[in-house]
């Protein structure tokens, strides 16, 4: 029996579950998330044209590690092969009554976190391919983690200011809302915030909020809304107040977060490069944006200008021939 060649795939790593959106024999994943408690299981369809079909191979992919055929699916006997080493009853094929070959993964752990395809062997044609199935992931903690990052003492002597700024990193999904407010106050304080950033298989963001005068006596907080934050509440994060600070290895009260201040040189380091680039991303759209204002403003003007010469000089060649006229 011929098994598919793997040569050149990519692979990666997280725990949620997320479905095809569409069939491809590349290696791009277009999909959507739905999640899957540990030990429970996991019905997996694989949209494969279902004409000239012999064999159904089903893979795994981890960061790190070599492919892995778990089972292929004889068409013609309804009969399951499972792979080297794969104990009986973790995985299981079959064909549904809609037609579509499924894929079973019984009783779900964290090793089983990965990517699945399935590849098929077309018997008449001789051709092979490698259909994305899906990324698969348990349901663990896929919330924002977020670092504090306290102003510097430079800034607060030098500026008479303090800014906060709150890295959130290894979320999934995408969406998230961040803002800032003075503890105890309701009201939503101006503040600033980069774009949502892809890294590796998740995501991450910054949002940081500068104080002065009399706010610099008091305590500010982060909230961060997100889907996959703990019973579905919203992350608060409380700085200290800048003139108070925070004593280095102290926890915050609301949640578990990396404390950092600015001017702890030697931990600001593993993040500085990376806040830079999202900082310039973030500067640079704002400068393109106030380009394109200005120059439109620029064009308005000009535009203005030449319709005022010509109207001008309309109105004074009529008042010419007029005047001929008359005499």
């Amino acid at each position: 029996m011929w098994v598919p060649a793997l040569n050149g795939v990519s692979s990666s790593l997280l725990f949620f579950v997320a479905f095809p959106i569409s069939v491809s024999s590349n290696m791009e994943d277009d999909r959507m998330s739905i999640t899957r408690a540990t030990g429970s299981s996991a019905v997996i369809p694989c949209d494969l044209p279902t004409q000239n079909i012999q064999y159904i191979h089903w893979y795994k992919f981890q960061e790190g590690t070599v492919p892995r055929r778990l089972l292929y699916y004889d068409v013609s006997s309804s009969k399951v092969v499972l792979g080297p080493g794969i104990s009986p009853g973790k995985y299981h094929g079959y064909e549904g009554t809609d037609k579509m070959y499924k894929f079973v993964i019984s009783n779900l752990q964290e090793s089983d976190s990965g990517v699945y395809r399935c590849a098929v062997w077309e018997k008449y044609s001789g051709s092979a391919f490698l259909y994305t199935a899906l990324k698969f992931y348990l349901d663990i903690d896929m919330s924002p983690k977020p670092t504090m990052f306290l102003p510097s003492i430079t800034e607060i002597k030098r500026d008479n200011t303090g800014t906060y700024l709150c890295l959130l990193e290894n979320f999934f999904p995408h969406v998230i809302k961040v803002y800032w407010r003075e503890k105890g106050g309701n009201r939503v304080l101006p503040s600033q915030q980069g774009n949502t950033m892809k890294t590796a298989d998740t995501y991450m963001k910054f949002s940081w909020l500068t104080v002065s005068g009399n706010s610099m006596d008091k305590q500010h907080m982060c909230i961060v809304k997100h889907e996959k934050n703990k019973k579905a509440t919203n992350q608060e994060i409380l700085f200290p107040s800048v003139n108070e600070g925070m004593p280095e290895g102290s926890m915050n009260e609301h949640t578990q977060v990396n404390y950092c201040p600015f001017h702890n040189y030697s931990k600001v380091l593993r993040t500085r490069q990376l806040i830079k680039g999202l900082l310039l991303d973030t500067l640079q759209l704002q400068l393109m944006n106030t380009s394109a204002y200005y120059t439109y403003l620029l064009l308005l003007f000009k535009s203005t200008v030449y319709f005022v010469i010509i109207t001008s000089c309309v109105f004074r060649r009529t008042g010419v021939c007029s005047n001929q006229k008359s005499s």
